[in-house]
């Protein structure tokens, strides 16, 4: 196990700071020892939180868990796991899960919680969110299909419906067929839907879910009252935010340091450390602007070598080369206080490395990253280049055992987005970290 030397309050967030799929589990993990609460804030099962613990009686192999609602702090026997009113929640996901941990002798009773705020994700919204791709042609934003717009725009329009509500079937029965009958007259295809086996699943639920129900926002504030120290996971990345990151190809939730408060009812003064994921790269998964990708045989040699296949879909993500741009942006959004770097051994053998440090356009140095999906698809793109490294660095836990170009490649992005990395990923597993 890496030795945690982050010094961090009674309350941080872990947020994502690109397109997603920072590496964000794994921190979070190493973290949660630290911790006695993890409370996820946002997002649903759209979110794949991807985490290799090594096996204790055989220490050469690791056993992966994937996390699509379950906060990741459930790897951890002395860990309380919150599911914050921020979250759009997908029962039968969430109960597989509980499913998988509990078959690997890891005891979820009285350890996962769910806000009563929480709105619930029906099969209904999946197939919705299918429709509204197909509907784009060529204009598709290129969603995971879990039907997580769909739910959020039920929740804004105020005919979501809300874990509580389980509590009083007869009820929430009544709500349910009027939603999809409102639904089935914009989406005709629904009509090919029923809805009993679902209704007839949840009504099962209900009994199981009573017991996890708590006041989200009171339980938390007294837990931080009381000095608990509170653990909170983004989900998804600063540039899928959807007032801040690239609309319209961007999430429908605010992965921000603003959707951690108003999806956990813990207000931002009360933050004591905001750290931010960082891939030594950038990869993003789906469509949308991406202004460092590398469309050649090297963006495929780091997607082979990194492993980047959507942990929600399976979907190959696109890589690019460090964007600064972004990463300043994202340090400037959420206030951040450290950076965790990951993957940087996914760099190793590189001859050259590239960091974009500047957006031009109409030969005008941009002061952040633009509104105009027009303009960042037609801006001029300024890089450093630097020298690689050819050591292998997966065993490394100090960062002045780094290859001097490692180092040097670390502490540039430090200079360019303004924040202190206070640790660096090396390796897939728990304990290949280096904190600095």
């Amino acid at each position: 196990m890496a030795k945690m030397q982050l010094k961090l309050g009674n309350l941080t967030a872990v947020l994502g700071t690109q397109w997603g799929d920072e590496g964000k589990g794994k921190l979070i993990d190493i973290l949660s020892e630290e911790f006695e609460l993890v409370v996820r804030a946002a997002g649903g099962a759209n979110a794949g939180h991807t985490i290799y613990l090594r096996d204790p009686s055989n220490p050469t192999t690791s056993k992966k868990f994937v996390f699509h609602l379950v906060p990741s702090g459930m790897l951890h026997p002395t860990c309380t796991c919150l599911i914050g009113n921020g979250v759009v929640l997908h029962l039968p996901t969430l109960f597989e899960e509980i499913e998988l941990l509990e078959k690997n002798n890891i005891s979820t009773n009285g350890r996962i919680l769910i806000a009563d705020r929480t709105h619930l994700l029906f099969h209904y919204h999946k197939l919705i969110d299918g429709l509204q791709e197909e509907r784009k042609g060529d204009k598709k934003v290129g969603t995971t299909g879990r039907g997580i717009g769909p739910c959020y725009a039920d929740k804004t329009s105020r005919m979501g419906i809300r874990i509580h509500e389980l509590l009083d079937f007869e009820k929430f029965e009544t709500k349910f067929r009027q939603n999809f009958e409102t639904l089935k007259k914009l989406y005709k295809p629904l009509e090919l839907y029923s809805p009993e086996e679902e209704l007839s699943y949840l009504k099962k639920l209900a009994a199981k879910i009573k017991p996890m129900l708590v006041d989200g926002a009171h339980y938390l504030h007294e837990a931080y009252k009381n000095g608990r120290k509170i653990l909170v996971e983004g989900a998804n990345g600063s540039m899928l935010d959807v007032d801040h990151g690239t609309y319209p190809f961007v999430t429908s939730s605010n992965p921000t340091i603003g959707g951690i408060s108003t999806g956990t009812g813990l207000p931002g003064r009360a933050f004591t450390s905001l750290v931010g994921i960082m891939k030594a790269y950038v990869t993003r998964v789906g469509s949308g602007p991406f202004p460092t990708e590398l469309k050649d045989q090297l963006g495929e040699d780091i997607r082979q070598k990194g492993g980047e296949f959507g942990a929600t879909t399976g979907r190959p993500r696109r890589c690019g080369w460090y964007d600064s741009v972004i990463g300043k942006y994202a340090v400037m959004l959420n206030g951040l206080t450290d950076i965790n770097l990951t993957k940087l051994d996914v760099l190793t053998g590189l001859e050259t490395l590239k960091i974009a440090t500047a957006y031009k356009y109409n030969g005008q140095v941009l002061p952040s990253v633009p509104a105009d999906l027009d303009i960042m698809e037609n801006m001029e793109i300024e890089y450093l280049e630097m020298p690689g490294w050819t050591e292998n660095i997966g065993d490394i836990r100090s960062f002045e055992d780094l290859p001097q170009n490692a180092k040097n490649y670390v502490l540039k992005i430090e200079e360019l987005i303004g924040c202190k990395i206070s640790s660096i990923g090396v390796g897939l597993e728990r304990d290949a970290m280096i904190f600095r």
